[in-house]
């Protein structure tokens, strides 16, 4: 009997909606019976600027027991879906410096040919959605990664609206049950994806 498809959950959120985002992944991809690691990135922004909103503050309050991820978590997985809130467009400063991190595992070649995807929040309906998703996939190009995104491929997909990764509308408030089981359903797929894969590889 094969091992379980091992999948991380690599995330920012600074006020809460991606980690809901990030932890409805986390829930699609055990269900699909995989071994998962749920992981935020390390918060850089002074602690002044975090106390300046109260719904920030909280936040960081309410996560500190989740852990930090490291690239360690990159290696041990089969699946990466990495998560963020939209920031001009792109991914938050906070993921991109992570991702800066993993440099000698890329040349070592230790993060190709695994399946990525991405998810993340957007304050407003067109406020950069597709775009921050487009600049995650831009890294899985580097690191020669197995894209899967959810596509089309769930009737879910069609009430959601987009088929790069999971999003959601921050300003409309947090993360309802139609994202989350977006969420659930794009976890699901990448990691029945990665068993298929993994079975077929000696």
């Amino acid at each position: 009997m094969s091992e379980p498809v091992k999948t991380a959950v690599i995330y920012y959120s600074a006020t809460g909606n991606v980690h809901k985002l990030a932890t409805a992944l986390a829930e699609g991809a055990e269900k699909a019976g995989s071994d998962v690691r749920l992981r935020k990135v390390t918060e850089l922004a002074p602690p002044q600027a975090v106390a300046s909103n109260p719904q920030w503050a909280e936040h960081v309050e309410s996560t500190r027991d989740v852990a930090e991820a490291g690239v360690d978590d990159l290696l041990w997985a089969d699946v990466v879906l990495l998560g963020t809130p939209t920031r001009y467009g792109a991914m938050a400063s906070q993921l991109k410096q992570f991702i800066d991190t993993t440099g000698p595992a890329w040349q070592k070649g230790l993060l190709a040919d695994k399946v990525y995807g991405a998810f993340g929040s957007a304050g407003t309906r067109h406020g950069g959605h597709e775009s921050t998703l487009l600049s995650l996939y831009t890294i899985f190009y580097h690191w020669g990664g197995i894209i899967v995104p959810p596509g089309y491929t769930h009737s879910i997909q069609f009430q959601v609206g987009t088929p790069y990764g999971t999003t959601h509308v921050g300003g409309d408030g947090a993360p309802g049950e139609l994202a989350l089981e977006s969420g659930r359903y794009q976890a699901r797929r990448a990691v029945e994806t990665a068993a298929k894969l993994k079975a077929g590889r000696p």
